[in-house]
C-alpha cells in the first residue's frame, strides 16, 4: 500500500483509539470498585444500548474480514457462517436471555451454581469460558495481523507481530481500568462505526452494478473461475463426505454456539430486569441480520470487482477481501477515493477487533476472578479482592491471547472462530440446558457435561488437520492427524449433552427439587433476581 494509505488509516485508528482511552479514563474516575460496576456496569443500560453493545460484541473480526473474505472464495458455502451466526440468536432469545438474567449475577457458573455443589461446577464452568474466550480471542488478533500486513504491502512480519501485541496490550487497559462500563461504550460507538461503514460500502457495491443483484452474483460466478458452481453448495464441503461431516458439525457450532459464549452471556446482566434482556436480543437480531445481509452482498462483490486471485494474493485465507473491495470502489491504488475508503475501512476493522477483544477479556477475567479464584480460596472473598484479580487476570489473557495469535495467523478469522463456537456449543450449552429445564440434574452431571464437551473438543481439535497434517494447517511439517473433520462440533457436543445425562443418572446425589423449583419460579418470574 502507498504512503497515504498508510498515513490515513493510521490516524483515522490513533482517532478511535484516542476517544476509547478517553472513555475509559473517564469511567475509571467515576468508578465506585464494586464487583457489580466492574463486572455489569451497574446494571444501568437500556435495552437499545444494551442491543447495540451485544451487536458490537457479535459483529466480530470473523464477520466483518473473515466471513466476506469466504464467501469471496468459495461463495455460497461461505454463507453458511451468515446463515449460522443469525439463526443462533433465535436459540438465544427462546431459551437462554430472559432465564439467565434471573438466575445468574455476573457469569454462566453463577446459573448452574444456584442449585448444585458450587465449587465443583464453578471450577468446570469457569475453566470451560476461560478456553472458549481465548479461542475466540485469538481470532482477533489474527484479524489484526491480518489488516496491519495488508496496510504495510505485506512486507513486514515485525509489524503484524507488533500489531497483535499492541492489540493485547490495549484490551487490558480498557478492561483492567474501565471494566464493563467502559467497554460497553466502547462497543456502541463500534457497532455505529461498522454498521455505517457496512451500508456505505454495500451502496457502492450495489450502484457499482446498477442495483441488479443477479448481475453481481452472475459476475462473481465469472471472476471466480468456477462458473455456476460458485453459486451452489459443494464448493468447500461438498467434495467428499468428509467435507459434508464438516459443513453440518460447522452447522451444529454456529447455531448452537452463540447460547454458550461467555461474552454474551455476561451482556444480559448489564440491564436491570430480564424483560430489558429480552428486548436487548430484539435490538441485536435487528442490527445483526441487517449486517449479516450486507456481508453477502460485500463478499460476493468482493468476488465480483476484486477477484478471488487478488484476494488470495493479499491473504490466503481472504481476510483481507473488504479492505480490498473498499480500495477498489474509491477508484483504485492510487486514487484519493481508494486511499480515502481504503483507510476508513481499516480503521473500521481495528476498531472492531479492539472493541470485541475488550468484551471477551471482560468476560474471560470475571470467570477467572468470580468462579476459578473464589472458588479455590474456599473462604469469602471480598468483592474489591475479586476486583483486583479479575483485572490481573486480564493481564495474564491478554499474554495468552497474544502467543497464541503469533502462532495462528495464517488461518481465516471466521474458521477460528468457529472452533471457539464449537467449544461454547459442547461444554456450556449443554449443562446450561440441563441446569435450566431438567428436574433431576445433579453436581455431577454438570461437572461431567463441561468436561465430557470440553475435553474431547479441544483432543478433536489438537488430531485434525487444522494442527498438523496439511498444507494449511498450524504445523504443516508434522503429521498426527487422526480426526478427519476441521470442526470437532458434530462428535463434541453430542458428547456434551450424552455426559452431563450420564452423570446425572450413575449419581448417588439425590437432586434437590426445592432449589430447582426455586430456580424455575426465579428464572420464570423474576422474583428473587439480582
Amino acid at each position: 500500500m502507498t504512503g497515504s494509505h498508510q498515513t490515513l488509516a493510521l490516524l483515522l485508528f490513533s482517532a478511535f483509539v484516542a476517544v476509547t482511552l478517553g472513555i475509559t479514563t473517564w469511567v475509571s474516575r467515576n468508578r465506585h470498585g464494586s464487583a457489580e460496576e466492574f463486572y455489569a456496569g451497574g446494571r444501568l443500560f437500556s435495552p437499545m444500548e444494551n442491543g447495540f453493545a451485544i451487536s458490537g460484541d457479535y459483529m466480530s473480526a470473523a464477520s466483518f474480514l473473515g466471513v466476506t473474505g469466504l464467501i469471496s472464495l468459495y461463495g455460497y458455502d461461505g454463507l453458511l457462517y451468515v446463515v449460522g451466526f443469525l439463526v443462533a440468536w433465535l436459540v438465544v432469545l427462546f431459551l437462554v436471555a430472559e432465564l439467565v438474567r434471573n438466575c445468574g449475577r455476573f457469569t454462566l457458573a453463577d446459573v448452574v451454581a444456584a442449585r448444585m455443589n458450587e465449587r465443583p461446577v464453578r471450577i468446570a464452568a469457569g475453566t470451560s469460558s476461560v478456553t472458549v474466550s481465548v479461542l475466540y480471542l485469538v481470532a482477533q488478533m489474527v484479524g489484526a495481523g491480518s489488516l496491519v500486513a495488508l496496510l504495510l504491502g505485506g512486507s513486514s512480519e515485525a509489524a503484524r507481530n507488533w500489531t497483535v501485541i499492541g492489540v493485547g496490550a490495549l484490551m487490558v487497559i480498557y478492561v483492567s481500568l474501565g471494566g464493563m462500563r467502559a467497554t460497553t461504550w466502547i462497543q456502541i460507538v463500534k457497532a455505529v462505526l461498522l454498521l455505517s461503514g457496512s451500508i456505505a460500502l454495500t451502496v457502492l457495491v450495489l450502484v457499482r452494478f446498477h442495483g441488479d443483484v443477479n448481475e453481481l452474483l452472475r459476475s462473481a460466478a465469472e471472476r471466480s473461475g468456477h462458473g455456476d458452481a460458485f453459486l451452489a453448495p459443494g464448493l468447500k464441503y461438498g467434495g467428499d463426505w468428509t467435507a459434508r461431516f464438516d459443513f453440518i458439525s460447522l452447522g451444529l457450532a454456529l447455531v448452537l454456539g452463540t447460547a454458550g459464549l461467555p461474552h454474551i452471556l455476561a451482556r444480559f446482566y448489564t440491564v436491570p430486569t430480564a424483560r430489558a434482556a429480552r428486548r436487548s436480543v430484539v435490538w441485536s437480531i435487528g442490527l445483526i441480520g441487517g449486517f449479516y445481509l450486507m456481508t453477502i452482498v460485500l463478499g460476493f462483490g468482493a468476488a465480483a470487482i476484486v477477484g478471488p486471485e487478488a484476494v488470495r494474493g493479499a491473504n490466503a485465507a481472504g481476510n483481507t477481501a473488504v479492505p480490498l473491495l473498499a480500495l477498489d470502489l474509491g477508484g483504485g491504488a492510487n486514487s484519493a477515493g481508494g486511499t480515502v475508503l481504503f483507510a476508513v475501512v481499516a480503521a473500521i476493522a481495528f476498531a472492531t477487533i479492539l472493541a470485541v477483544v475488550a468484551g471477551i477479556t471482560l468476560a474471560s477475567s470475571a470467570s477467572v476472578a468470580h468462579d476459578l479464584y473464589a472458588s479455590l480460596r474456599r473462604r469469602h472473598v471480598k468483592p474489591r479482592s475479586e476486583v483486583t484479580v479479575a483485572r490481573t487476570a486480564a493481564v495474564g489473557i491478554g499474554v495468552v491471547a497474544i502467543a497464541l495469535g503469533l502462532l495462528a495467523r495464517d488461518l481465516n478469522v471466521a474458521f477460528l472462530v468457529g472452533l471457539a463456537f464449537a467449544v461454547a456449543a459442547s461444554a456450556n450449552l449443554p449443562v446450561l440446558l440441563y441446569s435450566l429445564f431438567w428436574r433431576s440434574f445433579t453436581t455431577r452431571g454438570a461437572v461431567w457435561a463441561v468436561y465430557g464437551g470440553l475435553v474431547p473438543a479441544l483432543l478433536l481439535v489438537l488430531l485434525s488437520p487444522v494442527v498438523s497434517g496439511s498444507p494449511d494447517s498450524l504445523f504443516p511439517s508434522v503429521d498426527f492427524q487422526y480426526f478427519p473433520l476441521q470442526n470437532p462440533g458434530l462428535v463434541s457436543i453430542p458428547l456434551g449433552f450424552l455426559s452431563g445425562w450420564l452423570g446425572t443418572v450413575t449419581s448417588a446425589e439425590p437432586p434437590d427439587e426445592a432449589k430447582h423449583a426455586e430456580t424455575e419460579v426465579r428464572s420464570l418470574t423474576g422474583a428473587g433476581a439480582v
